[in-house]
C-alpha cells in the first residue's frame, strides 16, 4: 500500500485507466471476432471498414501497438478480397 498521498492518487488513477483499457480491448476483441464469422461477402466488405476504425482506435489510444492494428488490418482484409 502507497505512504504518500501523491502514491495513493496515482494508485487511483491506474485503476480507473485499467478498467478504461479493459473495456476498449474487449471492445476491440468482440468487434473482430464478430467480423471473422461473417462470410467472404459483401456484408464483409461492409463492415472491414467499421473494425478497420476501431482497430486504429485501439491502437491510437496505446491499447495495441500500430504494427499489430496493421497486422489485424491485413490479415483481416484477406475476407474482402474475394475472388
Amino acid at each position: 500500500m502507497p505512504n504518500h498521498k501523491s502514491a495513493w492518487k496515482r494508485m487511483r488513477q491506474n485503476e480507473c485507466k485499467r478498467l478504461r483499457n479493459k473495456a476498449q480491448r474487449s471492445y476491440l476483441r468482440k468487434a473482430i471476432k464478430s467480423f471473422k464469422v461473417l462470410d467472404e461477402t459483401d456484408s464483409a466488405r461492409d463492415q472491414f471498414p467499421k473494425v478497420a476504425s476501431v482497430i486504429d482506435k485501439a491502437a491510437k489510444k496505446g491499447i495495441i501497438h500500430r504494427r499489430n492494428a496493421a497486422r489485424l488490418k491485413s490479415r483481416l482484409s484477406v475476407k474482402t478480397a474475394g475472388s
